[in-house]
């Protein structure tokens, strides 16, 4: 595009997602070998995992990686993984990469998070994550969404509050 008055080209605003690190191109997330229950996600309790079935697969390196698997209850009327249960999967999966460098300490309160639909997900999902900025209390995350096969079906970038845990 052009400005009307001078003709000149008008700068592009910057995309969230055309940043220098491709997910691919980052780090490998360690792999998360703790057993834990339904209920549980990366050593913190978060009861409404368990209604998802969502299981911490990696987490470290500013990194995380999150699956939901597919569910009848969570589709839309075509069949396909409801746009709402995506975006749980969303929230909780680049909630995790802010809390990557210490996963027990911290807790997370969901500051924004927009999100980027570009396919339909008919079967499991995951959300792979990377935190790109941690201040003092404020995380800046982005993630993706792929199906099994490797096909990208949405992108989310997320600010979150880190809270300390209170030991149990």
């Amino acid at each position: 595009e052009h400005c009307a008055g001078t003709g000149q080209a008008l700068p592009s605003a910057p995309s969230p997602f055309r940043l220098e690190r491709r997910m691919s191109d980052l780090p490998p997330i360690p792999t998360y070998t703790t057993e834990e229950p339904a209920n549980m996600v990366f050593g913190l309790p978060m009861p409404m995992a368990q209604s998802f079935a969502l299981k911490g697969e990696a987490i470290g390196n500013d990194r995380a990686r999150v699956r939901m698997p597919y569910q009848a209850q969570f589709t839309n009327s075509r069949g396909d993984m409801h746009g709402g249960a995506i975006a749980t999967l969303l929230d909780v999966g680049l909630s995790c990469a802010a809390r990557a460098h210490d996963p027990l300490r911290y807790g997370v309160v969901t500051v924004d998070l927009t999100i980027h639909y570009i396919a339909p997900a008919a079967g499991d999902v995951v959300c792979t994550s990377v935190c790109e900025k941690r201040g003092k209390s404020l995380s800046f995350v982005r993630g993706e969404l792929r199906s099994d096969a490797g096909e990208l079906l949405g992108m989310a970038t997320g600010t979150f509050k880190l809270v300390e845990r209170k030991p149990l």
